[in-house]
């Protein structure tokens, strides 16, 4: 027969086991799953490859990662969203993917994630995401469809975010006794003074390449000066007087740019910039791992940052990637675990540290980070003013993307009429926007 003290132990030991279990951590029941993600080759999610072993460390949860060109990326998303069970639990998109995603149904509303609170981490600080691009990747279905308003949801959360900055030659600006420019008067100045004291070297390397790149250096230009492609009512207005005003910013940075301007992309427009050739660079804040890095670049320790320079108003763009859940993926929950500690302050921070683009405020700020990156803080300063609404995030954006794109090109390297130019993409879209049923209702 049992005696008393031994029924007691036997009691507690009992008790005890009942309370670890109902003090379970949240990963508990997902340790052993293997999540399978979709990233991009990009240097982002390659500084993020080194810090998944810490999220398998501390969870349990394994995660194989498809790492693909950021082109093929989108074809094999396109083919794996639209099956009954998809291969993967979490991926990346660019911006504009969201719109096709969330009206093709594919994307998890992550409001039941973040309300479960078995999954939701009370310390998660999500007011310290970086507000433009929450609006910008990761809301649908408010203002214009794309925005924020009282009617939208969250489909996916920044995750590698950048915002146009300024490079510029430090050793030139201080040998010529150059001000660092802060608006556009002071921007297009100095990049056309610049070939006149250092011959042979262009002011501002810009993308200008015909398609994706010259619509992308338009649009640059186009927010800051007070501009948009449509009104409140889906009218185009890309030809007013700052569409104007933008595209002759442009043509006046290529003209005054260093040989083949007119034909740069991202890639070619960044070269320019490393070997010398150009005294400034203005576009995305990924570009900027490049410059201290003597393999690549011949203008290590020579280079200041700055934000992008005021026109009527502060406007850098917002690019880069978020990540979201497939509506067909196998293990939702364990893969909205993995996004969540992804984007935490912690991971945020570890991420950034090993060469990464942080999406959240405090992590610019952080002392450990900046000590390494010493530029950090003035893109957290840049990211502020980062316009979520710095080209329209709609399905037919891809065909007005590319008609700007050819016609700002024929304005860079043909002489084209700017007015004339832009008078052309405006009825054209016009008719794309009809065509679409964006004036059913008026």
């Amino acid at each position: 027969m049992m005696n008393i003290k031994t029924t007691l132990v036997s009691a507690i030991a009992a008790l005890s086991m009942t309370a670890a279990a109902a003090v379970a951590g949240p990963y508990d029941e997902y340790e052993g799953t293997t999540l399978v993600v979709n990233f991009p080759a990009h240097p982002h999610y390659n500084a993020v490859m080194k810090v998944l072993p810490e999220f398998t460390k501390e969870t349990g949860i394994r995660v194989e990662v498809d790492q693909l060109q950021y082109l093929k990326m989108r074809e094999k998303q396109t083919l794996e969203l639209t099956k009954n069970s998809g291969d993967y639990d979490l991926l990346a998109y660019v911006v504009f993917s969201k719109a096709d995603y969330v009206y093709a149904d594919q994307l998890e509303n992550l409001a039941r994630y973040f309300m479960n609170p078995k999954l939701s981490d009370p310390s998660y600080d999500a007011a310290d995401l970086v507000e433009g691009y929450v609006a910008n990747v990761g809301i649908a279905g408010g203002e214009k469809g794309y925005l924020p308003g009282v009617t939208g949801s969250l489909y996916g959360l920044p995750f590698g975010s950048e915002t146009s900055i300024l490079g510029y030659r430090k050793d030139i600006f201080d040998k010529h006794g150059l001000e660092v420019p802060t608006n556009y008067e002071e921007l297009l100045d100095v990049a056309c003074k610049i070939p006149e004291l250092e011959p042979g070297m262009g002011g501002l390397a810009s993308r200008a390449a015909s398609g994706h790149h010259a619509s992308h250096a338009f649009l640059l230009h186009l927010a800051p000066l007070g501009g948009r492609i449509f009104d409140d009512n889906w009218n185009p207005i890309v030809n007013n007087a700052a569409g104007v005003q933008a595209a002759e910013a442009l043509k006046t940075i290529v003209d005054c740019g260093t040989e083949g301007a007119a034909t740069f992309g991202f890639a070619e427009a960044g070269a320019s910039f490393l070997q010398g050739t150009s005294a400034m660079f203005l576009d995305s804040t990924v570009f900027a791992g490049q410059v201290n890095d003597p393999s690549r670049s011949k203008v290590v320790g020579n280079v200041g940052w700055a934000p992008h320079p005021v026109g009527v108003r502060a406007g850098s763009q917002t690019g880069g990637f978020g990540i979201g859940i497939p509506k067909n993926a196998e293990n939702k929950e364990a893969a909205f675990l993995l996004m969540q500690w992804l984007t935490s302050k912690k991971a945020d921070k570890l991420i950034a540290l090993a060469g990464g683009n942080p999406s959240r405020y405090s992590t610019h700020e952080d002392a450990d980070v900046n000590a390494k990156f010493p530029h950090m803080a003035i893109f957290g300063e840049a990211l502020k003013n980062a316009d979520p609404d710095w080209r329209p995030i709609i399905p037919v954006w891809g065909k007005i993307n590319a008609d700007l794109g050819t016609t700002m090109s024929k304005v860079l390297t043909e002489g084209a009429d700017i007015q004339t130019s832009l008078d052309g993409v405006a009825e054209r879209a016009k008719k794309i926007m009809e065509d679409a049923g964006y004036y059913t209702w008026q």
